[in-house]
């Protein structure tokens, strides 16, 4: 069984959910490869917080979480403007992965600034255009190749990854054997798929670039210790994982404490206890922000009625609905629509 996926019994059925592949759907998570960059030393790059770009990058993108690739070569990369960061060498095969917008610096040499730009990623465009290919810096001996892109999600009403996902991740060759051979298809792919624009080649590393993030995310998921917290830990933990699933699976559902603990064959305040400890939210509190964003999620789509969303995410009333929506977004289901 991967990480993120639990299994239960529904009566005398039996389903399995996969919650993590259940949020990424949910908060619309989608991948794009924006640059194909080669750059020789010395060379520097600084990508601008993702507030600045995130609807450049995809319109009505609530936030962008930016990645490189490096394909070939090594060099640095460092986050800056927030909290101290140490400079952290990238290998070729590496992933590195900037979750939370934040500023930050990819260059030959630790140290290095450059002026913000952020017109490269405004410049008017089709899909087809992409990746852009750009070279940059002097002409020293050592050369780099890196493919950068963004993954663009849902941060409102209720993003429980975003918030479990660490500011920086790094992933290489040899954290796990799916990886690996996830990465060498890219590495492959990336370079071939980029070159000569075939048909449909956008799509493939897009969804490439997906499959990547969600390995990145398992091997770090891996990696969390017995003592973490946060919903990513909650997957892992055998009585938080199957309510989770039990949550996710019958969103619609109307659970009481008492069912969730009966059907995760835990007592109430034991099941309370440990789920806000590794959630940050009680159970009904947790289902009830869940509900909020598939809800949001189907208020995008023209033609359902609000009535309609209220039923599917487990509200009797329109009313009734449309006060929690409100209470919880601040909007109310029509304002947040239009």
């Amino acid at each position: 069984m991967l990480p993120g996926e639990s299994t239960f019994f529904l009566g005398a059925g039996h389903m399995t959910i996969d919650v993590l592949s259940e949020v990424l759907s949910a908060v619309r998570l989608t991948g794009s490869v924006f640059f194909d960059v080669t750059a020789v030393a010395p060379w520097v790059a600084e990508a601008p917080p993702s507030a600045q770009i995130a609807d450049a990058v995809k319109p009505g993108a609530h936030h962008a979480i930016e990645y490189h690739v490096i394909t070939r070569g090594s060099c640095w990369i460092s986050i800056v403007g927030g909290a101290p960061f140490e400079p952290v060498r990238l290998e070729e095969g590496d992933i590195a992965v900037v979750a939370h917008g934040e500023p930050h610096v990819v260059s030959s040499a630790p140290g290095m600034r450059a002026d913000l730009d952020t017109s490269p990623y405004s410049r008017q465009r089709h899909d087809s255009d992409l990746p852009f290919k750009l070279r940059t810096g002097g002409n020293g001996a050592s050369e780099a190749h890196l493919m950068c892109g963004f993954f663009t999600c849902d941060v409102r009403p209720f993003n429980p990854l975003l918030d479990a996902l660490p500011r920086f991740m790094r992933i290489g060759r040899g954290a796990s054997a799916p990886t690996d051979a996830l990465l060498e298809r890219f590495l492959r792919l990336a370079s071939g798929e980029s070159a000569d624009k075939r048909a449909g080649a956008q799509s493939v590393l897009n969804k490439l670039s997906e499959l990547l993030f969600i390995e990145a995310i398992r091997t770090y998921m891996d990696q969390l210790s017995s003592a973490s917290t946060g919903w990513l830990s909650g997957l892992r933990d055998p009585l938080v994982g199957r309510v989770l699933a039990l949550l996710h699976g019958e969103p619609a559902r109307p659970w009481t404490l008492d069912e969730i603990a009966a059907a995760a064959g835990a007592s109430r305040s034991a099941l309370v206890d440990r789920f806000t400890q590794l959630t940050g939210y009680p159970p009904i509190q947790y289902l009830t922000r869940w509900r909020m964003q598939l809800a949001a999620r189907r208020l995008g789509d023209k033609g359902v009625k609000v009535a309609a969303v209220a039923q599917e995410v487990g509200y009797e009333s329109e009313a009734a609905f449309s006060r929690a929506f409100k209470k919880f977004s601040g909007q109310s289901p029509t304002e947040w629509r239009s």
